[in-house]
Protein backbone atom coordinates (compact mmCIF):
# COMPACT_ATOMS: atom_id res chain seq x y z
CA UNK A 1 0.00 0.00 0.00
CA UNK A 2 1.23 3.49 -0.82
CA UNK A 3 1.39 6.10 1.95
CA UNK A 4 2.28 9.81 1.93
CA UNK A 5 5.07 10.48 4.42
CA UNK A 6 5.83 13.97 5.73
CA UNK A 7 9.46 14.50 4.73
CA UNK A 8 9.82 18.28 4.91
CA UNK A 9 8.44 21.11 7.01
CA UNK A 10 8.95 24.86 7.16
CA UNK A 11 7.33 27.96 8.63
CA UNK A 12 7.44 31.72 8.12
CA UNK A 13 6.44 34.18 10.83
CA UNK A 14 6.57 37.93 10.20
CA UNK A 15 8.77 39.74 12.73
CA UNK A 16 6.35 42.45 13.93
CA UNK A 17 4.78 41.41 17.26
CA UNK A 18 1.45 42.84 18.39
CA UNK A 19 1.09 42.43 22.16
CA UNK A 20 -2.05 42.63 24.24
CA UNK A 21 -0.74 45.89 25.72
CA UNK A 22 -0.42 47.24 22.17
CA UNK A 23 -4.05 46.36 21.50
CA UNK A 24 -5.14 48.13 24.66
CA UNK A 25 -3.97 51.40 23.06
CA UNK A 26 -6.55 51.09 20.25
CA UNK A 27 -9.25 48.96 21.90
CA UNK A 28 -11.09 48.87 25.22
CA UNK A 29 -9.26 45.78 26.44
CA UNK A 30 -6.35 44.63 28.61
CA UNK A 31 -3.77 41.89 28.81
CA UNK A 32 -5.63 40.26 31.69
CA UNK A 33 -8.96 40.34 29.80
CA UNK A 34 -7.48 38.74 26.68
CA UNK A 35 -5.32 36.11 28.39
CA UNK A 36 -8.09 34.99 30.77
CA UNK A 37 -10.52 34.42 27.90
CA UNK A 38 -8.25 33.15 25.13
CA UNK A 39 -4.77 32.27 26.41
CA UNK A 40 -3.26 34.67 23.84
CA UNK A 41 -0.52 37.15 24.79
CA UNK A 42 0.70 38.27 21.36
CA UNK A 43 0.35 37.68 17.64
CA UNK A 44 2.26 38.56 14.43
CA UNK A 45 1.33 41.25 11.90
CA UNK A 46 2.88 40.90 8.44
CA UNK A 47 4.52 43.65 6.41
CA UNK A 48 4.87 41.19 3.52
CA UNK A 49 2.30 39.72 1.15
CA UNK A 50 0.52 36.39 1.56
CA UNK A 51 2.45 34.99 -1.39
CA UNK A 52 5.75 36.07 0.17
CA UNK A 53 4.93 34.38 3.48
CA UNK A 54 3.92 31.17 1.68
CA UNK A 55 6.97 31.22 -0.61
CA UNK A 56 9.43 31.46 2.29
CA UNK A 57 7.67 28.70 4.25
CA UNK A 58 7.54 26.50 1.13
CA UNK A 59 11.22 27.03 0.34
CA UNK A 60 12.14 25.99 3.87
CA UNK A 61 9.91 22.89 3.67
CA UNK A 62 11.49 21.85 0.36
CA UNK A 63 15.00 22.32 1.78
CA UNK A 64 14.07 20.21 4.81
CA UNK A 65 12.97 17.43 2.44
CA UNK A 66 16.07 17.74 0.27
CA UNK A 67 13.97 18.58 -2.81
CA UNK A 68 13.98 21.31 -5.44
CA UNK A 69 10.93 23.10 -6.77
CA UNK A 70 11.35 21.30 -10.07
CA UNK A 71 10.84 17.97 -8.24
CA UNK A 72 7.29 18.85 -7.19
CA UNK A 73 4.22 17.31 -8.82
CA UNK A 74 1.47 19.02 -6.79
CA UNK A 75 0.98 22.22 -4.77
CA UNK A 76 -2.06 22.64 -2.51
CA UNK A 77 -2.49 26.12 -1.01
CA UNK A 78 -4.86 26.37 1.97
CA UNK A 79 -6.11 29.87 2.79
CA UNK A 80 -9.19 32.05 3.17
CA UNK A 81 -7.36 35.38 2.73
CA UNK A 82 -6.50 35.14 -0.97
CA UNK A 83 -4.60 37.93 -2.68
CA UNK A 84 -6.17 36.66 -5.89
CA UNK A 85 -8.88 34.11 -6.43
CA UNK A 86 -8.32 34.21 -10.19
CA UNK A 87 -5.63 33.08 -10.73
CA UNK A 88 -5.23 30.94 -7.67
CA UNK A 89 -2.51 31.38 -5.04
CA UNK A 90 -0.98 27.94 -5.66
CA UNK A 91 -0.02 28.85 -9.22
CA UNK A 92 1.93 31.85 -7.91
CA UNK A 93 3.93 29.59 -5.59
CA UNK A 94 4.50 27.17 -8.47
CA UNK A 95 6.04 29.99 -10.51
CA UNK A 96 8.15 31.28 -7.60
CA UNK A 97 9.53 27.81 -6.83
CA UNK A 98 10.18 26.86 -10.46
CA UNK A 99 7.82 23.92 -10.03
CA UNK A 100 6.43 23.77 -13.57
CA UNK A 101 4.42 21.77 -14.61
CA UNK A 102 3.19 20.71 -11.15
CA UNK A 103 -0.54 20.71 -10.57
CA UNK A 104 -1.66 23.60 -8.36
CA UNK A 105 -4.93 24.34 -6.59
CA UNK A 106 -6.27 26.30 -3.63
CA UNK A 107 -8.54 25.04 -0.89
CA UNK A 108 -10.65 27.15 1.48
CA UNK A 109 -12.21 25.61 4.55
CA UNK A 110 -11.03 28.53 6.69
CA UNK A 111 -8.95 27.37 9.67
CA UNK A 112 -8.99 23.71 8.55
CA UNK A 113 -7.74 24.53 5.03
CA UNK A 114 -4.27 23.06 5.62
CA UNK A 115 -5.72 19.92 7.20
CA UNK A 116 -8.26 19.40 4.41
CA UNK A 117 -5.40 20.03 1.96
CA UNK A 118 -3.35 17.38 3.74
CA UNK A 119 -6.15 14.89 3.12
CA UNK A 120 -6.49 15.87 -0.55
CA UNK A 121 -2.77 15.62 -1.27
CA UNK A 122 -2.47 12.33 0.64
CA UNK A 123 -5.32 10.83 -1.38
CA UNK A 124 -3.71 11.86 -4.68
CA UNK A 125 -0.43 10.25 -3.64
CA UNK A 126 -2.13 7.08 -2.40
CA UNK A 127 -3.94 6.66 -5.72
CA UNK A 128 -0.80 7.23 -7.78
CA UNK A 129 -1.87 10.51 -9.42
CA UNK A 130 1.26 12.22 -8.05
CA UNK A 131 4.35 11.02 -6.22
CA UNK A 132 4.85 14.05 -4.00
CA UNK A 133 3.12 17.24 -2.91
CA UNK A 134 3.65 20.55 -1.15
CA UNK A 135 0.80 21.45 1.21
CA UNK A 136 0.66 25.05 2.42
CA UNK A 137 -1.35 26.76 5.12
CA UNK A 138 -0.96 30.54 4.98
CA UNK A 139 -3.00 33.55 6.03
CA UNK A 140 -2.74 37.33 5.94
CA UNK A 141 -5.66 38.11 8.24
CA UNK A 142 -4.64 41.58 9.45
CA UNK A 143 -5.88 43.52 6.35
CA UNK A 144 -9.30 41.85 6.71
CA UNK A 145 -9.62 42.43 10.43
CA UNK A 146 -12.18 44.77 12.00
CA UNK A 147 -9.76 46.53 14.34
CA UNK A 148 -12.63 48.21 16.17
CA UNK A 149 -14.14 44.89 17.32
CA UNK A 150 -12.30 43.58 20.37
CA UNK A 151 -14.12 40.24 20.27
CA UNK A 152 -12.25 39.26 17.10
CA UNK A 153 -9.31 41.69 16.82
CA UNK A 154 -7.56 40.09 19.80
CA UNK A 155 -7.73 36.58 18.32
CA UNK A 156 -6.00 36.53 14.95
CA UNK A 157 -2.51 36.89 13.49
CA UNK A 158 -0.55 36.34 10.27
CA UNK A 159 1.79 33.50 9.27
CA UNK A 160 2.52 30.57 6.98
CA UNK A 161 3.84 27.03 7.04
CA UNK A 162 4.13 24.10 4.65
CA UNK A 163 4.93 20.40 4.56
CA UNK A 164 6.25 18.13 1.82
CA UNK A 165 4.63 14.73 1.29
CA UNK A 166 6.33 11.88 -0.57
CA UNK A 167 5.09 8.45 -1.60
CA UNK A 168 6.40 5.57 0.50
CA UNK A 169 5.58 1.95 1.26
CA UNK A 170 6.21 2.59 4.96
CA UNK A 171 3.17 3.21 7.14
CA UNK A 172 3.76 6.93 7.60
CA UNK A 173 1.86 10.17 7.14
CA UNK A 174 -1.91 10.31 7.47
CA UNK A 175 -3.18 6.90 8.64
CA UNK A 176 -6.79 7.97 9.14
CA UNK A 177 -8.88 11.11 9.23
CA UNK A 178 -12.41 12.34 9.83
CA UNK A 179 -13.63 15.43 7.98
CA UNK A 180 -16.95 17.09 8.71
CA UNK A 181 -18.95 20.31 8.70
CA UNK A 182 -21.83 21.89 10.65
CA UNK A 183 -23.17 23.64 7.58
CA UNK A 184 -26.42 24.62 9.28
CA UNK A 185 -24.36 26.80 11.66
CA UNK A 186 -22.20 28.50 9.05
CA UNK A 187 -23.63 31.97 9.81
CA UNK A 188 -22.23 32.07 13.34
CA UNK A 189 -18.79 32.78 11.85
CA UNK A 190 -19.03 35.06 8.84
CA UNK A 191 -16.81 37.86 7.55
CA UNK A 192 -19.04 40.33 5.70
CA UNK A 193 -17.03 42.16 3.06
CA UNK A 194 -14.96 39.23 1.78
CA UNK A 195 -16.71 37.87 -1.31
CA UNK A 196 -18.69 38.59 -4.43
CA UNK A 197 -22.07 38.87 -2.67
CA UNK A 198 -21.03 42.33 -1.43
CA UNK A 199 -19.71 43.66 -4.75
CA UNK A 200 -23.08 45.03 -5.89
CA UNK A 201 -23.86 46.71 -2.59
CA UNK A 202 -21.19 49.41 -2.60
CA UNK A 203 -18.91 47.63 -0.14
CA UNK A 204 -15.19 48.15 -0.62
CA UNK A 205 -13.48 44.75 -0.64
CA UNK A 206 -11.59 44.32 2.63
CA UNK A 207 -13.81 46.70 4.61
CA UNK A 208 -15.31 44.04 6.79
CA UNK A 209 -17.65 43.31 9.64
CA UNK A 210 -17.21 40.06 11.53
CA UNK A 211 -20.14 38.00 12.71
CA UNK A 212 -18.56 35.91 15.44
CA UNK A 213 -20.80 34.16 17.99
CA UNK A 214 -18.13 32.99 20.40
CA UNK A 215 -20.14 30.75 22.70
CA UNK A 216 -21.83 28.89 19.87
CA UNK A 217 -18.52 28.50 18.01
CA UNK A 218 -16.97 27.12 21.21
CA UNK A 219 -19.69 24.45 21.59
CA UNK A 220 -19.49 23.25 18.01
CA UNK A 221 -15.69 23.39 17.87
CA UNK A 222 -15.36 21.18 20.94
CA UNK A 223 -18.08 18.78 19.77
CA UNK A 224 -16.75 18.51 16.21
CA UNK A 225 -13.08 18.07 17.07
CA UNK A 226 -13.80 15.61 19.89
CA UNK A 227 -15.99 13.43 17.71
CA UNK A 228 -13.47 13.58 14.86
CA UNK A 229 -10.65 12.53 17.19
CA UNK A 230 -12.64 9.55 18.41
CA UNK A 231 -13.71 8.42 14.93
CA UNK A 232 -10.30 8.82 13.28
CA UNK A 233 -8.57 6.81 16.01
CA UNK A 234 -11.20 4.06 15.84
CA UNK A 235 -10.65 3.74 12.07
CA UNK A 236 -7.15 2.43 12.77
CA UNK A 237 -8.11 0.54 15.97
CA UNK A 238 -6.23 2.96 18.22
CA UNK A 239 -7.15 4.87 21.36
CA UNK A 240 -6.01 7.96 23.26
CA UNK A 241 -3.40 5.91 25.09
CA UNK A 242 -1.62 5.34 21.77
CA UNK A 243 -1.27 9.04 20.95
CA UNK A 244 2.17 10.50 21.64
CA UNK A 245 1.23 14.11 20.97
CA UNK A 246 -1.90 16.08 20.10
CA UNK A 247 -1.21 19.11 17.89
CA UNK A 248 -4.56 20.94 17.79
CA UNK A 249 -5.74 24.02 15.95
CA UNK A 250 -4.86 26.94 18.22
CA UNK A 251 -7.96 29.14 18.38
CA UNK A 252 -8.61 29.42 22.11
CA UNK A 253 -6.86 27.79 25.06
CA UNK A 254 -10.18 26.85 26.64
CA UNK A 255 -11.21 25.01 23.49
CA UNK A 256 -7.88 23.13 23.42
CA UNK A 257 -8.28 22.10 27.06
CA UNK A 258 -11.89 20.99 26.54
CA UNK A 259 -10.98 18.87 23.49
CA UNK A 260 -8.07 17.29 25.38
CA UNK A 261 -10.41 16.33 28.24
CA UNK A 262 -12.96 14.77 25.90
CA UNK A 263 -10.23 12.98 23.96
CA UNK A 264 -8.83 11.68 27.26
CA UNK A 265 -5.33 12.96 26.54
CA UNK A 266 -3.54 14.82 29.37
CA UNK A 267 -2.37 18.37 28.62
CA UNK A 268 1.27 17.34 28.97
CA UNK A 269 0.76 15.42 25.70
CA UNK A 270 -0.82 18.44 23.95
CA UNK A 271 1.27 20.98 22.05
CA UNK A 272 0.23 24.58 22.70
CA UNK A 273 1.72 27.73 21.16
CA UNK A 274 -1.37 29.95 21.10
CA UNK A 275 0.17 32.36 23.61
CA UNK A 276 2.78 33.49 21.06
CA UNK A 277 0.73 33.64 17.86
CA UNK A 278 -3.01 33.54 18.47
CA UNK A 279 -5.17 32.05 15.73
CA UNK A 280 -3.55 32.19 12.27
CA UNK A 281 -6.44 30.38 10.62
CA UNK A 282 -5.09 27.94 7.98
CA UNK A 283 -1.49 28.60 9.07
CA UNK A 284 -2.09 27.63 12.69
CA UNK A 285 -1.96 23.83 12.43
CA UNK A 286 1.17 23.59 10.23
CA UNK A 287 3.06 26.21 12.29
CA UNK A 288 2.22 24.30 15.47
CA UNK A 289 3.40 21.07 13.80
CA UNK A 290 6.67 22.67 12.69
CA UNK A 291 7.33 24.04 16.16
CA UNK A 292 6.50 20.73 17.83
CA UNK A 293 9.19 19.12 15.65
CA UNK A 294 11.68 21.93 16.25
CA UNK A 295 11.19 21.76 20.02
CA UNK A 296 11.79 18.00 20.13
CA UNK A 297 8.19 17.15 21.02
CA UNK A 298 7.89 14.86 17.98
CA UNK A 299 10.10 11.81 18.29
CA UNK A 300 10.89 9.40 15.43
CA UNK A 301 7.89 7.17 14.73
CA UNK A 302 5.56 9.24 16.94
CA UNK A 303 1.79 8.95 16.58
CA UNK A 304 0.25 12.41 16.27
CA UNK A 305 -3.37 13.54 16.46
CA UNK A 306 -4.22 16.79 14.63
CA UNK A 307 -7.75 18.10 15.38
CA UNK A 308 -9.06 21.32 13.86
CA UNK A 309 -12.15 23.43 13.15
CA UNK A 310 -12.90 26.47 11.06
CA UNK A 311 -15.54 28.64 9.41
CA UNK A 312 -18.26 26.74 7.67
CA UNK A 313 -18.25 25.28 10.39
CA UNK A 314 -15.74 22.68 9.26
CA UNK A 315 -13.99 20.28 11.59
CA UNK A 316 -11.49 17.46 11.26
CA UNK A 317 -8.96 15.21 12.95
CA UNK A 318 -5.97 13.43 11.42
CA UNK A 319 -4.00 10.51 12.82
CA UNK A 320 -0.43 10.91 11.56
CA UNK A 321 2.55 8.60 11.91
CA UNK A 322 5.80 10.58 11.85
CA UNK A 323 8.83 9.12 10.10
CA UNK A 324 12.30 8.43 11.42
CA UNK A 325 13.76 11.85 10.63
CA UNK A 326 13.13 14.89 12.82
CA UNK A 327 15.96 17.05 11.47
CA UNK A 328 15.85 18.91 8.14
CA UNK A 329 18.11 17.68 5.35
CA UNK A 330 18.92 21.23 4.31
CA UNK A 331 18.32 24.91 4.96
CA UNK A 332 16.83 27.55 2.68
CA UNK A 333 18.16 31.08 2.30
CA UNK A 334 14.66 32.39 1.53
CA UNK A 335 13.59 35.20 3.86
CA UNK A 336 11.07 38.00 4.08
CA UNK A 337 12.12 41.50 3.03
CA UNK A 338 13.34 43.62 5.97
CA UNK A 339 10.83 45.52 8.08
CA UNK A 340 11.39 48.43 10.48
CA UNK A 341 7.76 49.25 11.25
CA UNK A 342 6.01 48.18 14.44
CA UNK A 343 2.88 46.04 14.39
CA UNK A 344 0.81 49.07 15.45
CA UNK A 345 2.26 51.10 12.59
CA UNK A 346 1.34 48.34 10.15
CA UNK A 347 -2.24 48.27 11.48
CA UNK A 348 -2.55 52.05 11.26
CA UNK A 349 -1.30 51.95 7.66
CA UNK A 350 -3.92 49.32 6.88
CA UNK A 351 -6.69 51.41 8.45
CA UNK A 352 -5.62 54.51 6.51
CA UNK A 353 -5.73 52.60 3.23
CA UNK A 354 -9.22 51.37 4.02
CA UNK A 355 -10.59 54.77 5.02
CA UNK A 356 -9.07 56.92 2.26
CA UNK A 357 -11.44 55.85 -0.57
CA UNK A 358 -14.46 55.64 1.74
CA UNK A 359 -17.06 58.26 2.60
CA UNK A 360 -17.16 58.33 6.41
CA UNK A 361 -20.67 59.83 6.22
CA UNK A 362 -22.00 56.98 4.09
CA UNK A 363 -24.66 54.69 5.43
CA UNK A 364 -23.76 51.27 6.80
CA UNK A 365 -22.84 49.26 3.63
CA UNK A 366 -23.92 46.01 5.28
CA UNK A 367 -27.42 47.18 6.19
CA UNK A 368 -29.98 44.68 4.94
CA UNK A 369 -27.42 42.08 3.79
Amino acid sequence: MTHAAITGWGKCLPPAVLTNDDLSTILDTSDEWIVSRTGISERRISHASLEELAYVASSRALAAAGLKGSDLELIVFGTCSHEDQVPNMASGIQARLGAQPAAAFDINTACTSFLYGLSAATALIRTGVVRNALVIGAELISPFMDWADRDVAVLFGDGAAAVVLEATTREEGVLAEKLGCFGESRDILRVAGMGGRYANHGVLYGVVRWQFEGQEIFKRAVAGMSEACDQSLKRVSLGPQDVDLVVPHQANLRIIEAVARRAQVPMERVFVNIRRYGNMSAATAPIALCEAVEEGRVRPGALLLLPGFGGGLTYSAHVVRWGERTQPLGQSAAALPPNERSALDLIRDCLRRKMTPSDPQAADPFAGL
